[in-house]
C-alpha cells in the first residue's frame, strides 16, 4: 500500500439484504462522500446513485465478478476504502469471493467497514479528509 492522498477512492458495496441500509447510509453522509471517487458493485452502485444522488462508478455486480474487480483494484493500489454492508445471516453462493476481498483488503491495509457503525466511524474520521501513508507491519507471513 503506498500514501493514500486526502480524496480517497471508495468502494461501495451491499448485499442484498443490506441495500436499503448502504443507500440510507450513503444519503445521511453525501456531502462527505461526494468530495471521494466512489466505486459500485452493480445493482448496489445503481442505487446509491440515484437514492442519494452521488456520481458512482459502477461495476459488475458482485456474484458476477464485481467482488474481483474489487480485489483486482487493491492489489493494483486502486482503492483506498472499501465500505461493504455484509448480510452475516444468510449464506451467499459467492461467499469464496467475499473472502477473497477481505483476504485482499486486510493484507494491502485497506479501510474497511462492514456496517453502518463502522462506516459512521470512517467518513467522521479526520483521516478521511488527509494523505495518509499506511505502517508496514511485519509478519511471518511471506508475500
Amino acid at each position: 500500500m503506498t500514501r493514500m492522498s486526502a480524496r480517497k477512492r471508495i468502494a461501495l458495496v451491499a448485499h442484498d439484504a443490506m441495500k436499503p441500509a448502504i443507500v440510507a447510509w450513503a444519503k445521511r453522509n453525501r456531502e462527505i462522500l461526494a468530495r471521494h471517487e466512489l466505486f459500485g458493485t452493480g445493482t448496489t452502485g445503481g442505487r446509491v446513485a440515484e437514492g442519494a444522488g452521488l456520481d458512482v462508478t459502477r461495476l459488475k455486480s458482485g456474484p458476477l465478478g464485481g467482488d474481483q474487480q474489487l480485489g483486482a483494484m487493491i492489489a493494483d493500489d486502486k482503492l483506498d476504502v472499501l465500505i461493504f454492508f455484509t448480510d452475516p445471516l444468510t449464506a451467499m453462493p459467492h461467499d469464496v469471493d467475499v473472502k477473497a476481498l477481505t483476504r485482499i483488503a486486510t493484507l494491502e491495509q485497506v479501510v474497511m467497514a462492514c456496517n453502518a457503525a463502522t462506516a459512521d466511524f470512517v467518513v467522521a474520521s479526520d483521516m478521511l479528509d488527509s494523505e495518509y501513508t499506511p505502517i508496514e507491519e511485519e509478519t511471518d507471513h511471506a508475500r
